[in-house]
């Protein structure tokens, strides 16, 4: 008995020393804040079911305009009044090899037929790329190009892909430099979704003049597109607007063929071997580039992968877009032990400030791909610790 009352005495002794008043403070201001939190998190419930429907519903909504528009094939009441005329009176398409024809022989092409059934493949190959249907209009009196009526068809890879279209207009630069153009425009199709048969459904115009259309070529690139990765190429298709005649509408129908780049410049790479802290440094000395069309500034980005292993990029600082640009910055990077002489440089130029990122030129440093470079790792691998430097093609 006396220990029984020796413990209540001691667990009444432990209790808080504070009054009434301050713990039933303390209890409000705890259901006070569970009741914020609980508030909160309804808020949050709802904001997500409402994104949740508004999804839901943005995607029947871009699926049946996508239905409606491949069901059409051309452009219906969104085209533009003069497109549209055009479009119905060039229903006759023309193969890539037929392009060459006297004007006044009518080809056609069978498979392109506008009575076509859209789920058949139209005759593909197995090994084929699909193919690409557009039409081309030359307005001499307002110096402007129009492409338009974007369908393909046979593409590898469906189901739930999503395809766009990149389309280039190219031009010729005499320059030392074989091969060298110059990307006077670039535009981006919208992306399909799920469509076996894709009708893109937009128009471009570019200013071009009756001299430049002589020289200039027209490159359509259809790509698988990735909302988290690189867009993947499917094939591309190739038009000399030599070919065009003024006001006069040309339907295109060609086979997808295997992309291929254009040069649109060189850079100046410098790469030294340091054994002994295992790196490399990459050195950016100096990049020509055709005459630019914006004011906008450029950067590079270096990436080096050795070993199917990628290292952190890295960038260089702005600099002004002009024919000759200068960096002359220096990056290092682990190299492995021992050296790796088939690593990949890869030097990407970049316009600042674009979005999406719009790419100048790529350049590409890899013993296996290329015989410049490889020469270009073989003085390396013979000169350690000293630099070495060699001009590259840009590529796009």
């Amino acid at each position: 008995m006396t220990e029984d009352s020796s413990i209540s005495l001691t667990l009444h002794s432990l209790q808080l020393p504070f009054s009434n008043t301050w713990k039933y403070g303390i209890l409000a201001i705890a259901i006070l804040l569970l009741l914020v939190a609980l508030t909160i998190l309804a808020c949050q419930v709802c904001q997500l079911q409402k994104r949740h429907r508004a999804r839901k519903k943005k995607k029947y909504h871009s699926e049946d305009r996508v239905r409606i528009r491949a069901g059409n094939g051309f452009w219906g009441k969104k085209m533009p009044p003069l497109l549209l005329d055009t479009s119905k009176l060039s229903n006759v398409d023309f193969k890539m090899t037929e392009l060459r024809a006297e004007p006044g022989e009518p080809h056609s092409c069978p498979s392109c037929s506008t009575t076509e059934d859209p789920s058949s493949d139209g005759g593909l190959l197995p090994s084929s790329r699909g193919k690409l249907k557009f039409s081309l209009l030359y307005r001499r009196e307002r110096c402007e190009l129009l492409v338009s009526s974007l369908e393909a068809w046979g593409l590898p890879g469906r189901g739930h892909a999503r395809s766009a279209v990149r389309v280039r207009l190219l031009q010729e630069v005499p320059s030392h430099i074989p091969g060298l153009q110059c990307v006077v425009q670039e535009w981006r199709s919208r992306v399909v979704k799920s469509c076996s048969r894709p009708a893109f459904g937009d128009h471009f115009v570019c200013s071009l003049r009756d001299a430049e259309v002589e020289k200039s070529t027209l490159k359509l690139e259809v790509q698988r597109f990735d909302k988290y990765s690189r867009n993947a190429a499917l094939g591309e298709v190739r038009v000399a607007l030599r070919e065009l005649k003024a006001s006069r509408s040309l339907a295109v129908c060609a086979e997808l063929q295997k992309t291929t780049k254009d040069i649109v410049g060189e850079v100046l790479v410098s790469l030294k071997c340091l054994p002994i802290s295992q790196r490399i440094e990459v050195g950016l000395l100096k990049a020509k580039t055709t005459p630019p069309r914006s004011t906008a500034d450029v950067y590079a980005r270096i990436d080096v992968s050795c070993r199917h292993h990628r290292q952190k990029h890295q960038k260089s600082r702005p600099r002004a877009h002009t024919p000759l640009i200068i960096f002359n910055e220096t990056f290092l990077f682990h190299m492995p032990e021992p050296p790796v002489w088939d690593c990949t440089v890869l030097v990407s130029i970049y316009q600042v400030g674009s979005d999406p990122r719009h790419l100048i030129g790529q350049a590409t440093v890899e013993k296996s791909r290329a015989r410049e470079a490889s020469d270009h790792w073989d003085l390396v691998k013979k000169s350690i610790q000293q630099p070495v430097a060699q001009w590259h093609p840009l590529l796009v």
